[in-house]
C-alpha cells in the first residue's frame, strides 16, 4: 500500500504545480505536454489526479498508521 500511497501524492503534486501554473500564468503544462485539454492522455491524468485526491481524502488515517509508527522510541 505505501506504492499506492506515494503514487497518490506524487498526482497531487502534479495536479497542484499544475493549478498553480494555471492560476498564475493561465498556462495548463499538463495540456500542453499531452496535447490539449481534451486529449485522452491529458484527462487521463486530470482523471488520475481527482482519484488520487479521493483516495487521500478517504485514508488519511490508514496513511497515518502505516507510516508513523504509534511504538514509544527507545531511549
Amino acid at each position: 500500500m505505501k506504492v499506492l500511497d506515494i503514487l497518490a501524492a506524487v498526482l497531487l503534486v502534479v495536479g497542484g504545480l499544475n493549478w498553480g501554473l494555471v492560476g498564475a500564468f493561465q498556462f495548463d503544462l499538463v495540456a500542453t505536454i499531452f496535447g490539449g485539454e481534451t486529449a485522452i492522455l491529458a484527462r487521463m491524468v486530470y482523471v488520475l489526479v481527482g482519484l488520487s485526491a479521493v483516495y487521500q481524502a478517504l485514508s488519511v488515517k490508514a496513511i497515518q498508521s502505516r507510516w508513523f509508527s504509534t511504538k514509544p522510541a527507545l531511549a
